[in-house]
């Protein structure tokens, strides 16, 4: 099949499509409403996903409300990642356990069933990129995450319904995603929805969605459609009014390591670090070994993060002893260092770390703060262990 092709089909096709990754193996991962929250969990049909459901984000607030509406992605993102499924936020290492004077050291089997990805977002995908070049572009890559990547099938859903905290549109993630083998999906959707209901204009991006679209019927796509997704996108672009300069932050940030406004923030920070769990980028990780009463030893990696004392405890005592240090740490990095050690920005725009912050630290009002009294302010040197 033509790669260009395209299609429109209703909802009945895409439990056609669930039906036809379920069949060829995979384990499809979708948007459910948990708690609260839309949260991503296994998917069986189209009854699984968020019809009608929508969420209210801003600054330190997450709420969902349902109506009659059609729709099933008519909402941002909720608190969760695609990340948890290729990097997981525990895992075992390996396992030793002693029987008289013989050790066995083993490692846990991994589980080989590959994962789905229903409606990830546009913002989500260039964050998968980006845990891509961290976890497998580097000289030494990462087996599990490599792997688990590799057998990964996307299906990514446009965002025609931004939140009140996203900033993709500055970052260059979306709200839409473009054509060809190169943007990293397998099947894109465009929901597109009307008084007769909600249809969705079906783009194909890699082989795999070549072959499993076939399985979905539907009819092929007319320049109405693309005109209407056109619109849509348009749209999701004109409401979102949050900005970030990414053409000069990095450099921006550099020159100004000890502007007073990481005091100003530190105040306020918890240096909770819901940031960096919500981020679907943040790859800090530590491992951790505990021994069982019947000596059996077990090697755990976890994620980490840090705004955690402890992370960068050195033999003298912590590198960054301060909340001002740590938050400069985690927002340089994202913005600024990251282009020096990957190419690439750290952030992709998605306003996780915005909505999940307990205070409503905003990312793009910091930066802008900054920009406003640029004065290429050196880094500075604290007492007292903060050496960074």
């Amino acid at each position: 099949m033509d790669l260009s092709a395209s299609f429109v089909v209703d909802r009945a096709g895409l439990d056609r499509l669930l039906g036809a990754l379920a069949a060829r193996g995979y384990r499809t991962i979708g948007p459910v409403v948990r708690d609260g929250a839309v949260v991503q969990r296994q998917v069986s049909s189209t009854g699984d996903l968020p019809q009608g459901w929508h969420d209210e984000q801003a600054p330190g607030h997450y709420r969902l409300h349902q109506d009659d509406d059609p729709s099933l992605f008519a909402w941002a993102v909720g608190p969760a990642s695609p990340k948890s499924e290729f990097y997981p936020a525990r895992s075992l290492v390996w396992r030793a356990t002693s029987n008289g004077d013989v050790v066995t050291l083993e490692q846990p089997r991994e589980d080989s069933t590959p994962v789905a990805l229903i409606g990830a977002r546009p913002c989500e995908l260039a964050g998968m990129r980006v845990l891509d070049r961290v976890f497998a572009g580097g000289e030494v890559p990462d087996p599990l995450y490599r792997d688990r990547r590799a057998t990964s099938f996307v299906v990514v859903a446009e965002c025609g319904t931004p939140a009140g905290t996203c900033f993709c549109t500055s970052m260059g993630t979306g709200p839409g995603v473009a054509d060809g083998v190169e943007a990293g999906y397998d099947l894109a959707l465009t929901e597109l929805t009307s008084s007769e209901g909600a249809q969705y204009l079906v783009r194909v991006g890699s082989e795999r969605g070549a072959e499993v679209v076939e399985e979905m019927g539907g009819s092929p796509a007319q320049s109405a459609d693309f005109a209407a997704r056109v619109a849509v996108l348009e749209e999701a672009a004109r409401r979102i009014d949050r900005k970030l300069d990414a053409g000069n932050v990095a450099q921006l940030l550099a020159g100004n390591l000890g502007h007073p406004r990481w005091d100003d923030v530190a105040r306020r920070c918890l240096a909770c670090g819901n940031c960096t769990l919500v981020c679907p980028t943040c790859f800090c990780g530590g491992v951790s070994d505990t021994t069982a009463v019947d000596g059996t030893v077990e090697r755990h990696r976890q994620w980490n993060s840090c705004f955690d004392l402890a992370h960068s405890l050195v033999h003298t005592g912590p590198v960054r002893a301060t909340t001002w240090s740590r938050y400069r740490q985690w927002l340089t990095h994202k913005l600024s260092t990251w282009h020096d050690q990957f190419g690439t920005s750290g952030c992709v725009g998605c306003g996780r770390c915005i909505t999940w912050c307990p205070v409503g630290i905003d990312i793009t009002v910091e930066v802008a703060a900054i920009a406003a009294s640029d004065g290429a302010v050196p880094v500075r040197i604290e007492s007292g262990g903060d050496r960074s």
